[in-house]
């Protein structure tokens, strides 16, 4: 996948296409797999890199939503458990069981998440990865030495996917390309073209090149998530706004402060929303918020900053679970996303429903938002299917629930330092045996080697030191002084593959160092 051919493609196509998507988050990115696998001229535009906001920036969890069964909205769980099944069956490289423990301090906690969790494996049906059980004290301590043991009675263990959300992505934008889709990140949607009052394309700004393009076609899909009312205004002035964007902060701690492979689930926050600590790459992460936010510039949406008293929350919740509380010194790194939830009003964020909207304006432009990363496929699927019949496209049925996503093996070993390429493992083994300099890390602080940023410039549209320091690998999320740290050796390793200048490489560090600031808490 290189991005010089996908700009060649754009600029070869005869005629219209079918279907042009704005976004490259999770639903732009499933709906661009989607359709083209069912054979339509497919075409995606990124106004910054793929998976750059709310898409790398989750709890990192393929989930049923446990908070959403305690809500009693049954639909969103049976149809996010198909789903988290079908994904770990399709992307077996990048999706994995995870134990969760709820833990017990008081008698009703046992019997009441017990049921609960019961219910939730029922749900799952074949497609569970396990079944849930009550833990004793004992055995609850074994598996999180760390917990805080007064008063703890024993636990619910129960199962759910944990995955590498950003990784998934460039995957997903792999298997799209494969499908001779064309996929550009740094291409920015500036007007929408109407013939008559009907929508019948884009115009777009390759904000690399600064070349300008008219892309003529059949259906235009907003999939922007938090920019999705930009896109509705440049329809019609006058669209009623109908995001209310809602942020969430995850802090990443070193592993000693929850050293087993079980990950912890808090029921009940002082916010009322569920806490996860996760292991996550060999590091803790912990989160997530739930703060109401108010859309300001463009730059804000696009690189969110956690607010303070949002970290002190959190360390306050999880302090009060751990035998060792951990402060702001402990945090290796600070992040914050935010979700695309549609407008209610009266209500909390923490009470907006999570199901996925699909609209059509009268200009013919379809709109999807809402959803999360575990129903992407299906949302791709609803809206492809929403675009066949409001455009009268070829009705081709969908094929993504038997999908192989890009990557896929049929063992992986979740040990392995580069399990998260799947099968391109082997061409960056090729790359160390042929150099072995290349074998060389990155960073002590850091498991990442050379030729991974060899192998992402040179096959994953990785243009920036962000995009490989943040996206690509998952360096600054890891740890954020040591990505800093590493980003003049990144940098310089790039520009030797795109044959850069040292301009360009102190340009990429400042830039870098600049937006990696944010990732660092205020001691």
């Amino acid at each position: 996948m290189i991005r010089r051919e996908m700009i060649q493609k754009l600029e070869a196509q005869q005629g219209e296409w079918d279907i042009c998507i704005i976004g490259g988050g999770a639903t732009g990115l499933g709906a661009a797999v989607d359709a083209a696998s069912r054979g339509f001229k497919t075409i995606l535009l990124e106004q910054y890199d793929f998976a750059k906001g709310t898409s790398s920036r989750s709890t990192k969890l393929v989930h049923g939503g446990v908070r959403y069964l305690q809500q009693g909205n049954i639909k969103l769980v049976l149809e996010a458990l198909r789903e988290r099944g079908i994904l770990k069956n399709n992307a077996p490289h990048l999706v994995k069981d995870q134990s969760f423990i709820v833990p017990n301090y008081k008698w009703w906690e046992g019997p009441y998440y017990g049921i609960g969790l019961k219910v939730y494996d029922w749900m799952s049906g074949r497609l569970g990865l396990g079944p849930s059980q009550l833990l004793s004290r004992e055995e609850t301590l074994k598996l999180a030495p760390t917990l805080d043991p007064e008063g703890l009675r024993g636990s619910v263990l129960y199962h759910d996917g944990q995955f590498d959300d950003a990784r998934l992505a460039i995957n997903l934008a792999q298997t799209a390309a494969a499908k001779d889709g064309v996929l550009i990140n740094y291409c920015k949607v500036t007007s929408l073209l109407k013939s008559g009052n009907k929508i019948s394309g884009v115009h777009a700004r390759d904000t690399l090149s600064g070349r300008e393009y008219e892309i003529r076609s059949k259906v235009v899909i907003n999939a922007t998530g938090v920019f999705t009312d930009s896109i509705l205004k440049m329809d019609d002035q006058q669209s009623e706004e109908i995001i209310s964007p809602s942020q969430g902060v995850h802090i990443v701690l070193d592993k000693e402060f929850l050293p087993g492979s079980a990950a912890i689930m808090v029921p009940h926050t002082d916010d009322g929303r569920v806490l996860f600590a996760v292991p996550w790459h060999h590091k803790i992460i912990i989160g997530t918020t739930d703060t109401p936010v108010n859309k300001k510039d463009e730059q804000s949406l696009a690189e969110p900053v956690a607010m303070e008293e949002e970290i002190d929350f959190i360390l306050q919740q999880i302090g009060r679970y751990l035998t060792r509380q951990p402060n702001r010194k402990n945090i290796r790194s600070v992040f914050a996303g935010l979700r695309p939830l549609v407008k209610a009003s009266g209500k909390k964020t923490a009470e907006l429903s999570r199901d996925h909207l699909i609209a059509v304006t009268e200009s013919g432009l379809i709109t999807i938002t809402g959803g999360k990363w575990t129903t992407y496929r299906r949302m791709a699927e609803d809206v492809i299917n929403t675009a066949i019949t409001k455009h009268g496209l070829e009705n081709k049925p969908c094929v993504t629930a038997g999908l192989q996503i890009h990557g896929a093996v049929e063992h992986t070993n979740f040990d392995a330092p580069l399990y998260y390429f799947g099968s391109d493992q082997i061409a960056i083994k090729l790359l160390k045996q042929n150099d072995a300099s290349l074998c060389e890390p990155l960073h002590p602080g850091l498991p990442y080697i050379k030729a991974e940023i060899v192998w992402i410039t040179q096959q994953e549209m990785c243009m920036t030191v962000e995009d490989a320091l943040a996206r690509r690998t998952r360096a600054l999320l890891l740890d954020a002084k040591a990505a800093i740290e590493s980003a003049p050796l990144v940098a310089s390793i790039m520009a030797k593959e795109m044959s850069k200048d040292e301009s360009w490489i102190k340009e990429q560090v400042d830039s870098f160092t600049e937006t990696a600031r944010h990732y660092l808490p205020k001691l």
